[in-house]
């Protein structure tokens, strides 16, 4: 696939000249306005088989030659690529494209740190004292109760004391599977059945704690009546509510859920499963379609292993591995070994 970049006064004249140049079977890859709305840039991509221009297969050649910009139009390709390759929607595509456009780096892993780092927000979780409970949410099956053991493990391993409290008192062996967890940690589990008695064991715990991590049930974010319950508990406590989303769901599934979780309060979103996910999209429609920031990321089954932060260079390496394996752009990233403190 080959880009090609054309700049008009009007979008139906842009249009006119990718038809003219590329043919019908071009793609517009991303549109942008310039010059304060008074010009619009279009890139269009089109297949090796269908690059022939007004002349023929002789102009197929002329402006395929590598200038500058054909250099970003390769950086673009790739990023391109990647993003298809993850399922993630159009409309996200077009505006990391679109980012990465305007930047004009010439390495596709730098110029897609650059467009992440704009689109996207990133909130680590902390590894000190907290004096709001983090609570755990998501619908079922989607990993929160292994991330809540690991957040345990963390913390007790930095040498904080941890408190953790389940409402997921329902589910038969919801309990059971946590504090088989908690027990190693020497961690003794709270429970809690109704608003109620999480505001009365959360805030005696927040005294006494370093940090309290609740683990909720999981829910249908589609049932208005789940939803309403977690409602009542996130409003009830205070805490810090965080999306757990297992990476390889569909794309428009995630970012539908991300929607109905943010509307209760849920302001970050943390991967799971990232290590058996090939498909990241929906992670990333969720954080643009639900306003959330991204958080840590779990990548593996291991508890003690933990949580890792997410930033602008992890999600980037994830989605494109293949951009930082050039050893150019391992020595230009070297220096920015710093990004992704913890707040």
């Amino acid at each position: 696939m080959r880009l090609k970049t054309f700049t008009a006064t009007t979008m139906t004249e842009a249009m006119q000249m990718v038809r003219k140049a590329l043919g019908e079977e071009a793609i517009i890859v991303a549109t942008k306005e310039e010059a304060g709305g008074k010009a619009v840039r279009v890139t269009a991509a089109v297949e090796p088989a269908f690059e022939i221009g007004p002349r023929g297969l002789s102009e197929k050649e002329e402006w395929l030659q590598y200038d500058r910009e054909q250099e970003s139009g390769a950086v673009v390709e790739k990023i391109t690529e990647a993003m298809l390759r993850h399922g993630v929607p159009d409309e996200i595509i077009d505006q990391v494209v679109s980012c990465a456009t305007v930047m004009g780096l010439e390495e596709p892993g730098i110029a897609l740190i650059a467009a992440v780092e704009h689109l996207f927000t990133f909130k680590p979780l902390p590894i000190a004292a907290l004096k709001k409970p983090i609570m755990m949410v998501g619908p079922p099956g989607s990993g929160k109760t292994l991330a809540v053991a690991k957040l345990a493990a963390r913390g007790a391993m930095n040498g904080l004391n941890i408190g953790v409290i389940s409402t997921d008192t329902v589910r038969a062996g919801g309990v059971e599977q946590l504090e088989a967890f908690t027990r190693l940690l020497q961690i003794k589990l709270q429970k809690a059945a109704n608003p109620g008695e999480l505001k009365a064991l959360t805030d005696q715990m927040i005294e006494e704690h370093d940090q309290v991590i609740v683990d909720t049930s999981g829910l249908n974010p589609f049932q208005p009546e789940d939803v309403k319950v977690l409602a009542r508990l996130i409003v009830t406590v205070q805490g810090r509510p965080i999306l757990a989303l297992p990476g390889g769901i569909d794309a428009d599934e995630s970012g539908e859920m991300a929607r109905v979780f943010s509307t209760i309060g849920v302001t970050e979103v943390l991967p799971t499963r990232i290590d058996i996910a090939r498909r990241l999209g929906g992670i990333l429609a969720a954080a643009h379609h639900g306003s959330l920031s991204l958080s840590d990321y779990s990548n593996t089954a291991m508890v003690a292993q933990g949580l890792a932060p997410l930033n602008p260079k992890t999600l980037s390496r994830l989605l494109m591995p293949s951009a930082f394996r050039d050893t150019r752009t391992r020595r230009i990233l070297k220096p920015a070994a710093n990004s992704g403190k913890r707040t």
